[in-house]
Order: C-alpha cells, then sequence, then structure tokens
C-alpha cells in the first residue's frame, strides 16, 4: 500500500512538471514567433529607410549640382553687377562733373553781369538795357547812343559806352562776344546800304571795329552779324515800337570750351 502510493505521486510530480514545461514551450515558440515577426517588421523597415537613404543621396546630389549650378549664376552675376556698379559710378561722376562746371559757368554769368552793370551804370534805361538771359549777357544799346539815323558811324557817347564795356571784356578774357546788328521794317537805299540788312551788318562790323582798335579786345573773341528787321522786340507799327527795333545787341557768354570736351566723352 505503501508502494503504491510512492508511485503514484512520482507520477503526478511528472505529469504537472511536463504541463508546465510544455506551457514553457509554447509559451516559447509563441514568443519566438513573435520576436520573428517584429525581426521582420524591422527588416522592412530597414529595408524602407535604405530606399529612403538612396533617394535622399540622389536628392542631395541633384541639389548639390544646383547650388553649384547657382553658385556659378551668382558669380557670374556678381561679376555682371559689379561691372555695372562701376559704370554707374562713372556716370554718376561725369553727371557730378558737368552739375559741378554748370555751376562754376552759372556763376561766371552772374559775375560777368554785375561787371558789366557796374560798367554801364553811368547810362539811362533808353539808352541802354543790361539782362540776362538763357545763361548769357546782353547789352541792347539804342541807336539813340550809338548811330545817327541812317549811319553807321559811332557817336562820341557810343564810343565812350564801348569804352566802359570793354574794360570788362579785357579783364575777361574768356568770354564770347557777339555783335548784333538790328533795325526797324522802315525800307532803307542810300548809296552806301542796299537795305536794312546791309545798315545792320556794316553797324555791327562798326561795334567790332572801334572794340579792337580803339580798346584793344581780342578779336578772337568778338563775332559781328546783321540781323536787319527780322529779330524785332517790340511792334513795328509805333514808332516807340521802332525805336525799340533799332538797336545793337552786344550778347556775352562765358566760354564753352570745357564744357563740350566734358559731353564728348
Amino acid at each position: 500500500m505503501t508502494g503504491l502510493l510512492i508511485v503514484s505521486s512520482t507520477s503526478c510530480v511528472t505529469k504537472k512538471k511536463f504541463l508546465i514545461a510544455e506551457n514553457g514551450r509554447i509559451e516559447a515558440l509563441s514568443r519566438g514567433d513573435n520576436l520573428q515577426g517584429q525581426l521582420n517588421e524591422c527588416h522592412n523597415e530597414m529595408e524602407k529607410m535604405r530606399g529612403e537613404i538612396d533617394y535622399l543621396q540622389q536628392d542631395t546630389t541633384k541639389k548639390a549640382n544646383s547650388i553649384r549650378h547657382y553658385q556659378q549664376l551668382l558669380t557670374s552675376n556678381m561679376s555682371e553687377q559689379e561691372k555695372l556698379n562701376a559704370l554707374l559710378g562713372e556716370k554718376l561722376q561725369t553727371i557730378q562733373d558737368l552739375q559741378g562746371m554748370i555751376d562754376q559757368q552759372n556763376a561766371k554769368v552772374q559775375n560777368l553781369l554785375n561787371s558789366v552793370k557796374d560798367a554801364l551804370l553811368g547810362f539811362t534805361s533808353d539808352e541802354l538795357t543790361v539782362r540776362e538771359q538763357n545763361g548769357k549777357v546782353y547789352v541792347a544799346m539804342s541807336d539813340k547812343l550809338l548811330f545817327q539815323s541812317g549811319s553807321a558811324k559811332l557817336d562820341k557817347r557810343g564810343e565812350e559806352a564801348l569804352g566802359k564795356l570793354a574794360e570788362v571784356l579785357n579783364k575777361q578774357t574768356e568770354i564770347d562776344v557777339y555783335i548784333e546788328g538790328h533795325t526797324d521794317n522802315k525800307p532803307i537805299h542810300t548809296s552806301q546800304f542796299k537795305d536794312n540788312w546791309d545798315l545792320s551788318v556794316i553797324r555791327a562790323t562798326s561795334v567790332v571795329r572801334i572794340l579792337i582798335e580803339k580798346y584793344q579786345v581780342n578779336p578772337l573773341q568778338i563775332q559781328p552779324c546783321g540781323r536787319g528787321e527780322f529779330m524785332p522786340v517790340a511792334d513795328n507799327e509805333s514808332a516807340e515800337g521802332r525805336a525799340k527795333n533799332r538797336r545793337t545787341e552786344i550778347i556775352m557768354a562765358p566760354k564753352l570750351d570745357k564744357l563740350f570736351q566734358m559731353l564728348q566723352k
């Protein structure tokens, strides 16, 4: 009886252990399957990541090529920009130089205007007028001051006025001077003058001769011409208007040689 109990007890213990072991084996197999599934997922994820890495490497290569291309373009554009900046700088400097010369020219004109006005203070407005227009100084001398009617011979009072003006011209030698003779529209025909145009030319040259021969003004500064009746300042229908139109204009302007040279660059 005692021996049967021992066998029975041993058998029960072995079966229990067997069940435990079997359960452990089944659990291990299940864990193994689970781990294998995870491993497969890891392999798939790794393959996916490798594909993404390959794509990123290819994309990086493309972007690197693009960056190099844009860098080349940027370098080229910078070079062109530098050229444009240099050219712009030159143009701005030229503009500043021109503006400086124009300012100097305007200052010279103003100085000339003041000098002429001061020199001719002793003459009345019906004898002569002085004005500045378009960068030039105009001295309009009436026939009443300079000539007798129909004559090109200068009166003493006219020579005096020209002498005062010559003092300015001899001090400011960088000046171009234009002598313009003007008449009214009343026809003239004498043994000396064929018409008003002829008279205006001879009067202009008479003024030039006095300035050159009596007052030593440089002849290279002076250009005479006759305008006749064709540039009136007033209406020729009235005696007052015709009197204003009978005049000799002395037009003075500082030389523009340097300014022209600058514009030709």
